[in-house]
């Protein structure tokens, strides 16, 4: 089957190539993302690949549908970025890569708190100038501190129980409860969650319910000084609360590796280019603030799971069968 990738980087070609050997599909790799203007390219393949930031909303699916693309095949989890009612209307199917590694995202999170907390950036830096002063680089214990976890799907589990086993108190918050996390924490309303947590850490889906979940209201039932971390999707966090939250010290460190305008910066080296973002710019001049670039996903086991998935969608579709992560 031909494939038509987006947003082909080079890591992408190697995982992506190696598992296309193995079932004999066809891949051609673009590296200009995925919009109504680029769509044009995918004219004579069936199917597309699509990453987190590329374009698929109405216009750019028909625009895939006029060059003849039945398939698109997202090598993400989320998929806020897909006009799913076009999609059926165009009679285009989408499969996606719903559970890559969950493990990678969680030790993410660990790393970021940790990170965060201990001013492990600021100490790395320092100590490259021969700086081996301590002012200024104090934290506080994990152990004992209460830890907000707001989703406890496939990832938050895992983050829950990372957390419990450095001693946290985990509160937890899900419209589902879990019985994976019944023994490891305690679920809760958001309210009594945002009042008693030292840290909170959001692990759930982008949809109409959650966006801007971290707004200036939900700030202020926090604890003063609290930790806010986000490695699920930018658009839980109303960025412009959050810097009020920063200047009035409601929160005292933010840790992201998504913002809700990434699509313009994130997977970019833009080191000799003016950012015009000035929201993010804004971001980046507090101290206690530490960001990566939608990273979290990014270990040899996600990627070899992601492009194995793909694939397999691509082999299904091929042979008519019943797409095992279609969502449409």
């Amino acid at each position: 089957m031909r494939c038509a990738v987006f947003s082909a980087k080079p890591y992408d070609i190697e995982f992506l190539s190696d598992a296309a050997k193995k079932c004999q599909h066809e891949l051609e790799y673009f590296e200009v993302r995925l919009s109504p203007t680029s769509a044009k390219l995918a004219e004579g393949f069936e199917a597309v690949c699509a990453f987190v930031n590329d374009d698929l909303q109405r216009s750019t699916l028909q625009s895939l549908q006029r060059v003849g693309v039945k398939l698109v095949a997202l090598r993400c989890a989320g998929f806020n970025q897909l006009d799913l009612t076009a999609a059926r209307e165009l009679g285009i199917c989408v499969a996606r890569v719903p559970a890559y590694s969950p493990h990678a995202v969680a030790e993410h999170t660990l790393a970021l708190i940790l990170s965060l907390n201990r001013k492990i950036h600021k100490a790395y830096q320092r100590v490259r100038e021969n700086n081996f002063g301590l002012d200024g680089l104090m934290g506080f214990d994990l152990h004992g501190r209460t830890v907000g976890v707001i989703g406890t799907g496939t990832i938050g589990q895992n983050v829950v129980r990372i957390l419990h086993g450095f001693g946290c108190n985990v509160l937890m918050y899900d419209v589902r409860q879990s019985d994976n996390c019944l023994a490891l924490g305690c679920y809760c309303d958001l309210d009594r969650l945002f009042g008693e947590s030292d840290i909170v850490t959001l692990h759930c889906p982008l949809n109409e319910a959650t966006r801007y979940l971290i707004n200036h209201d939900s700030i202020q039932k926090m604890k003063p000084g609290v930790m806010l971390v986000n490695t699920s999707r930018g658009g839980l966090v109303d960025t412009a609360a959050v810097i009020n939250g920063l200047k009035t010290k409601q929160i005292g460190s933010l840790a992201l590796d998504v913002y809700e305008e990434e699509g313009a910066l994130f997977f970019e080296d833009l080191s000799q280019v003016i950012i015009n973002d000035d929201v993010f710019s804004r971001l980046l001049t507090f101290p206690n603030v530490l960001i990566t670039s939608h990273q979290a996903f990014f270990t040899e086991q996600a990627m070899h799971e992601i492009a194995r998935v793909t694939m397999q969608s691509l082999t299904e579709f091929e042979q008519n069968q019943s797409l095992s992560n279609a969502i449409c």
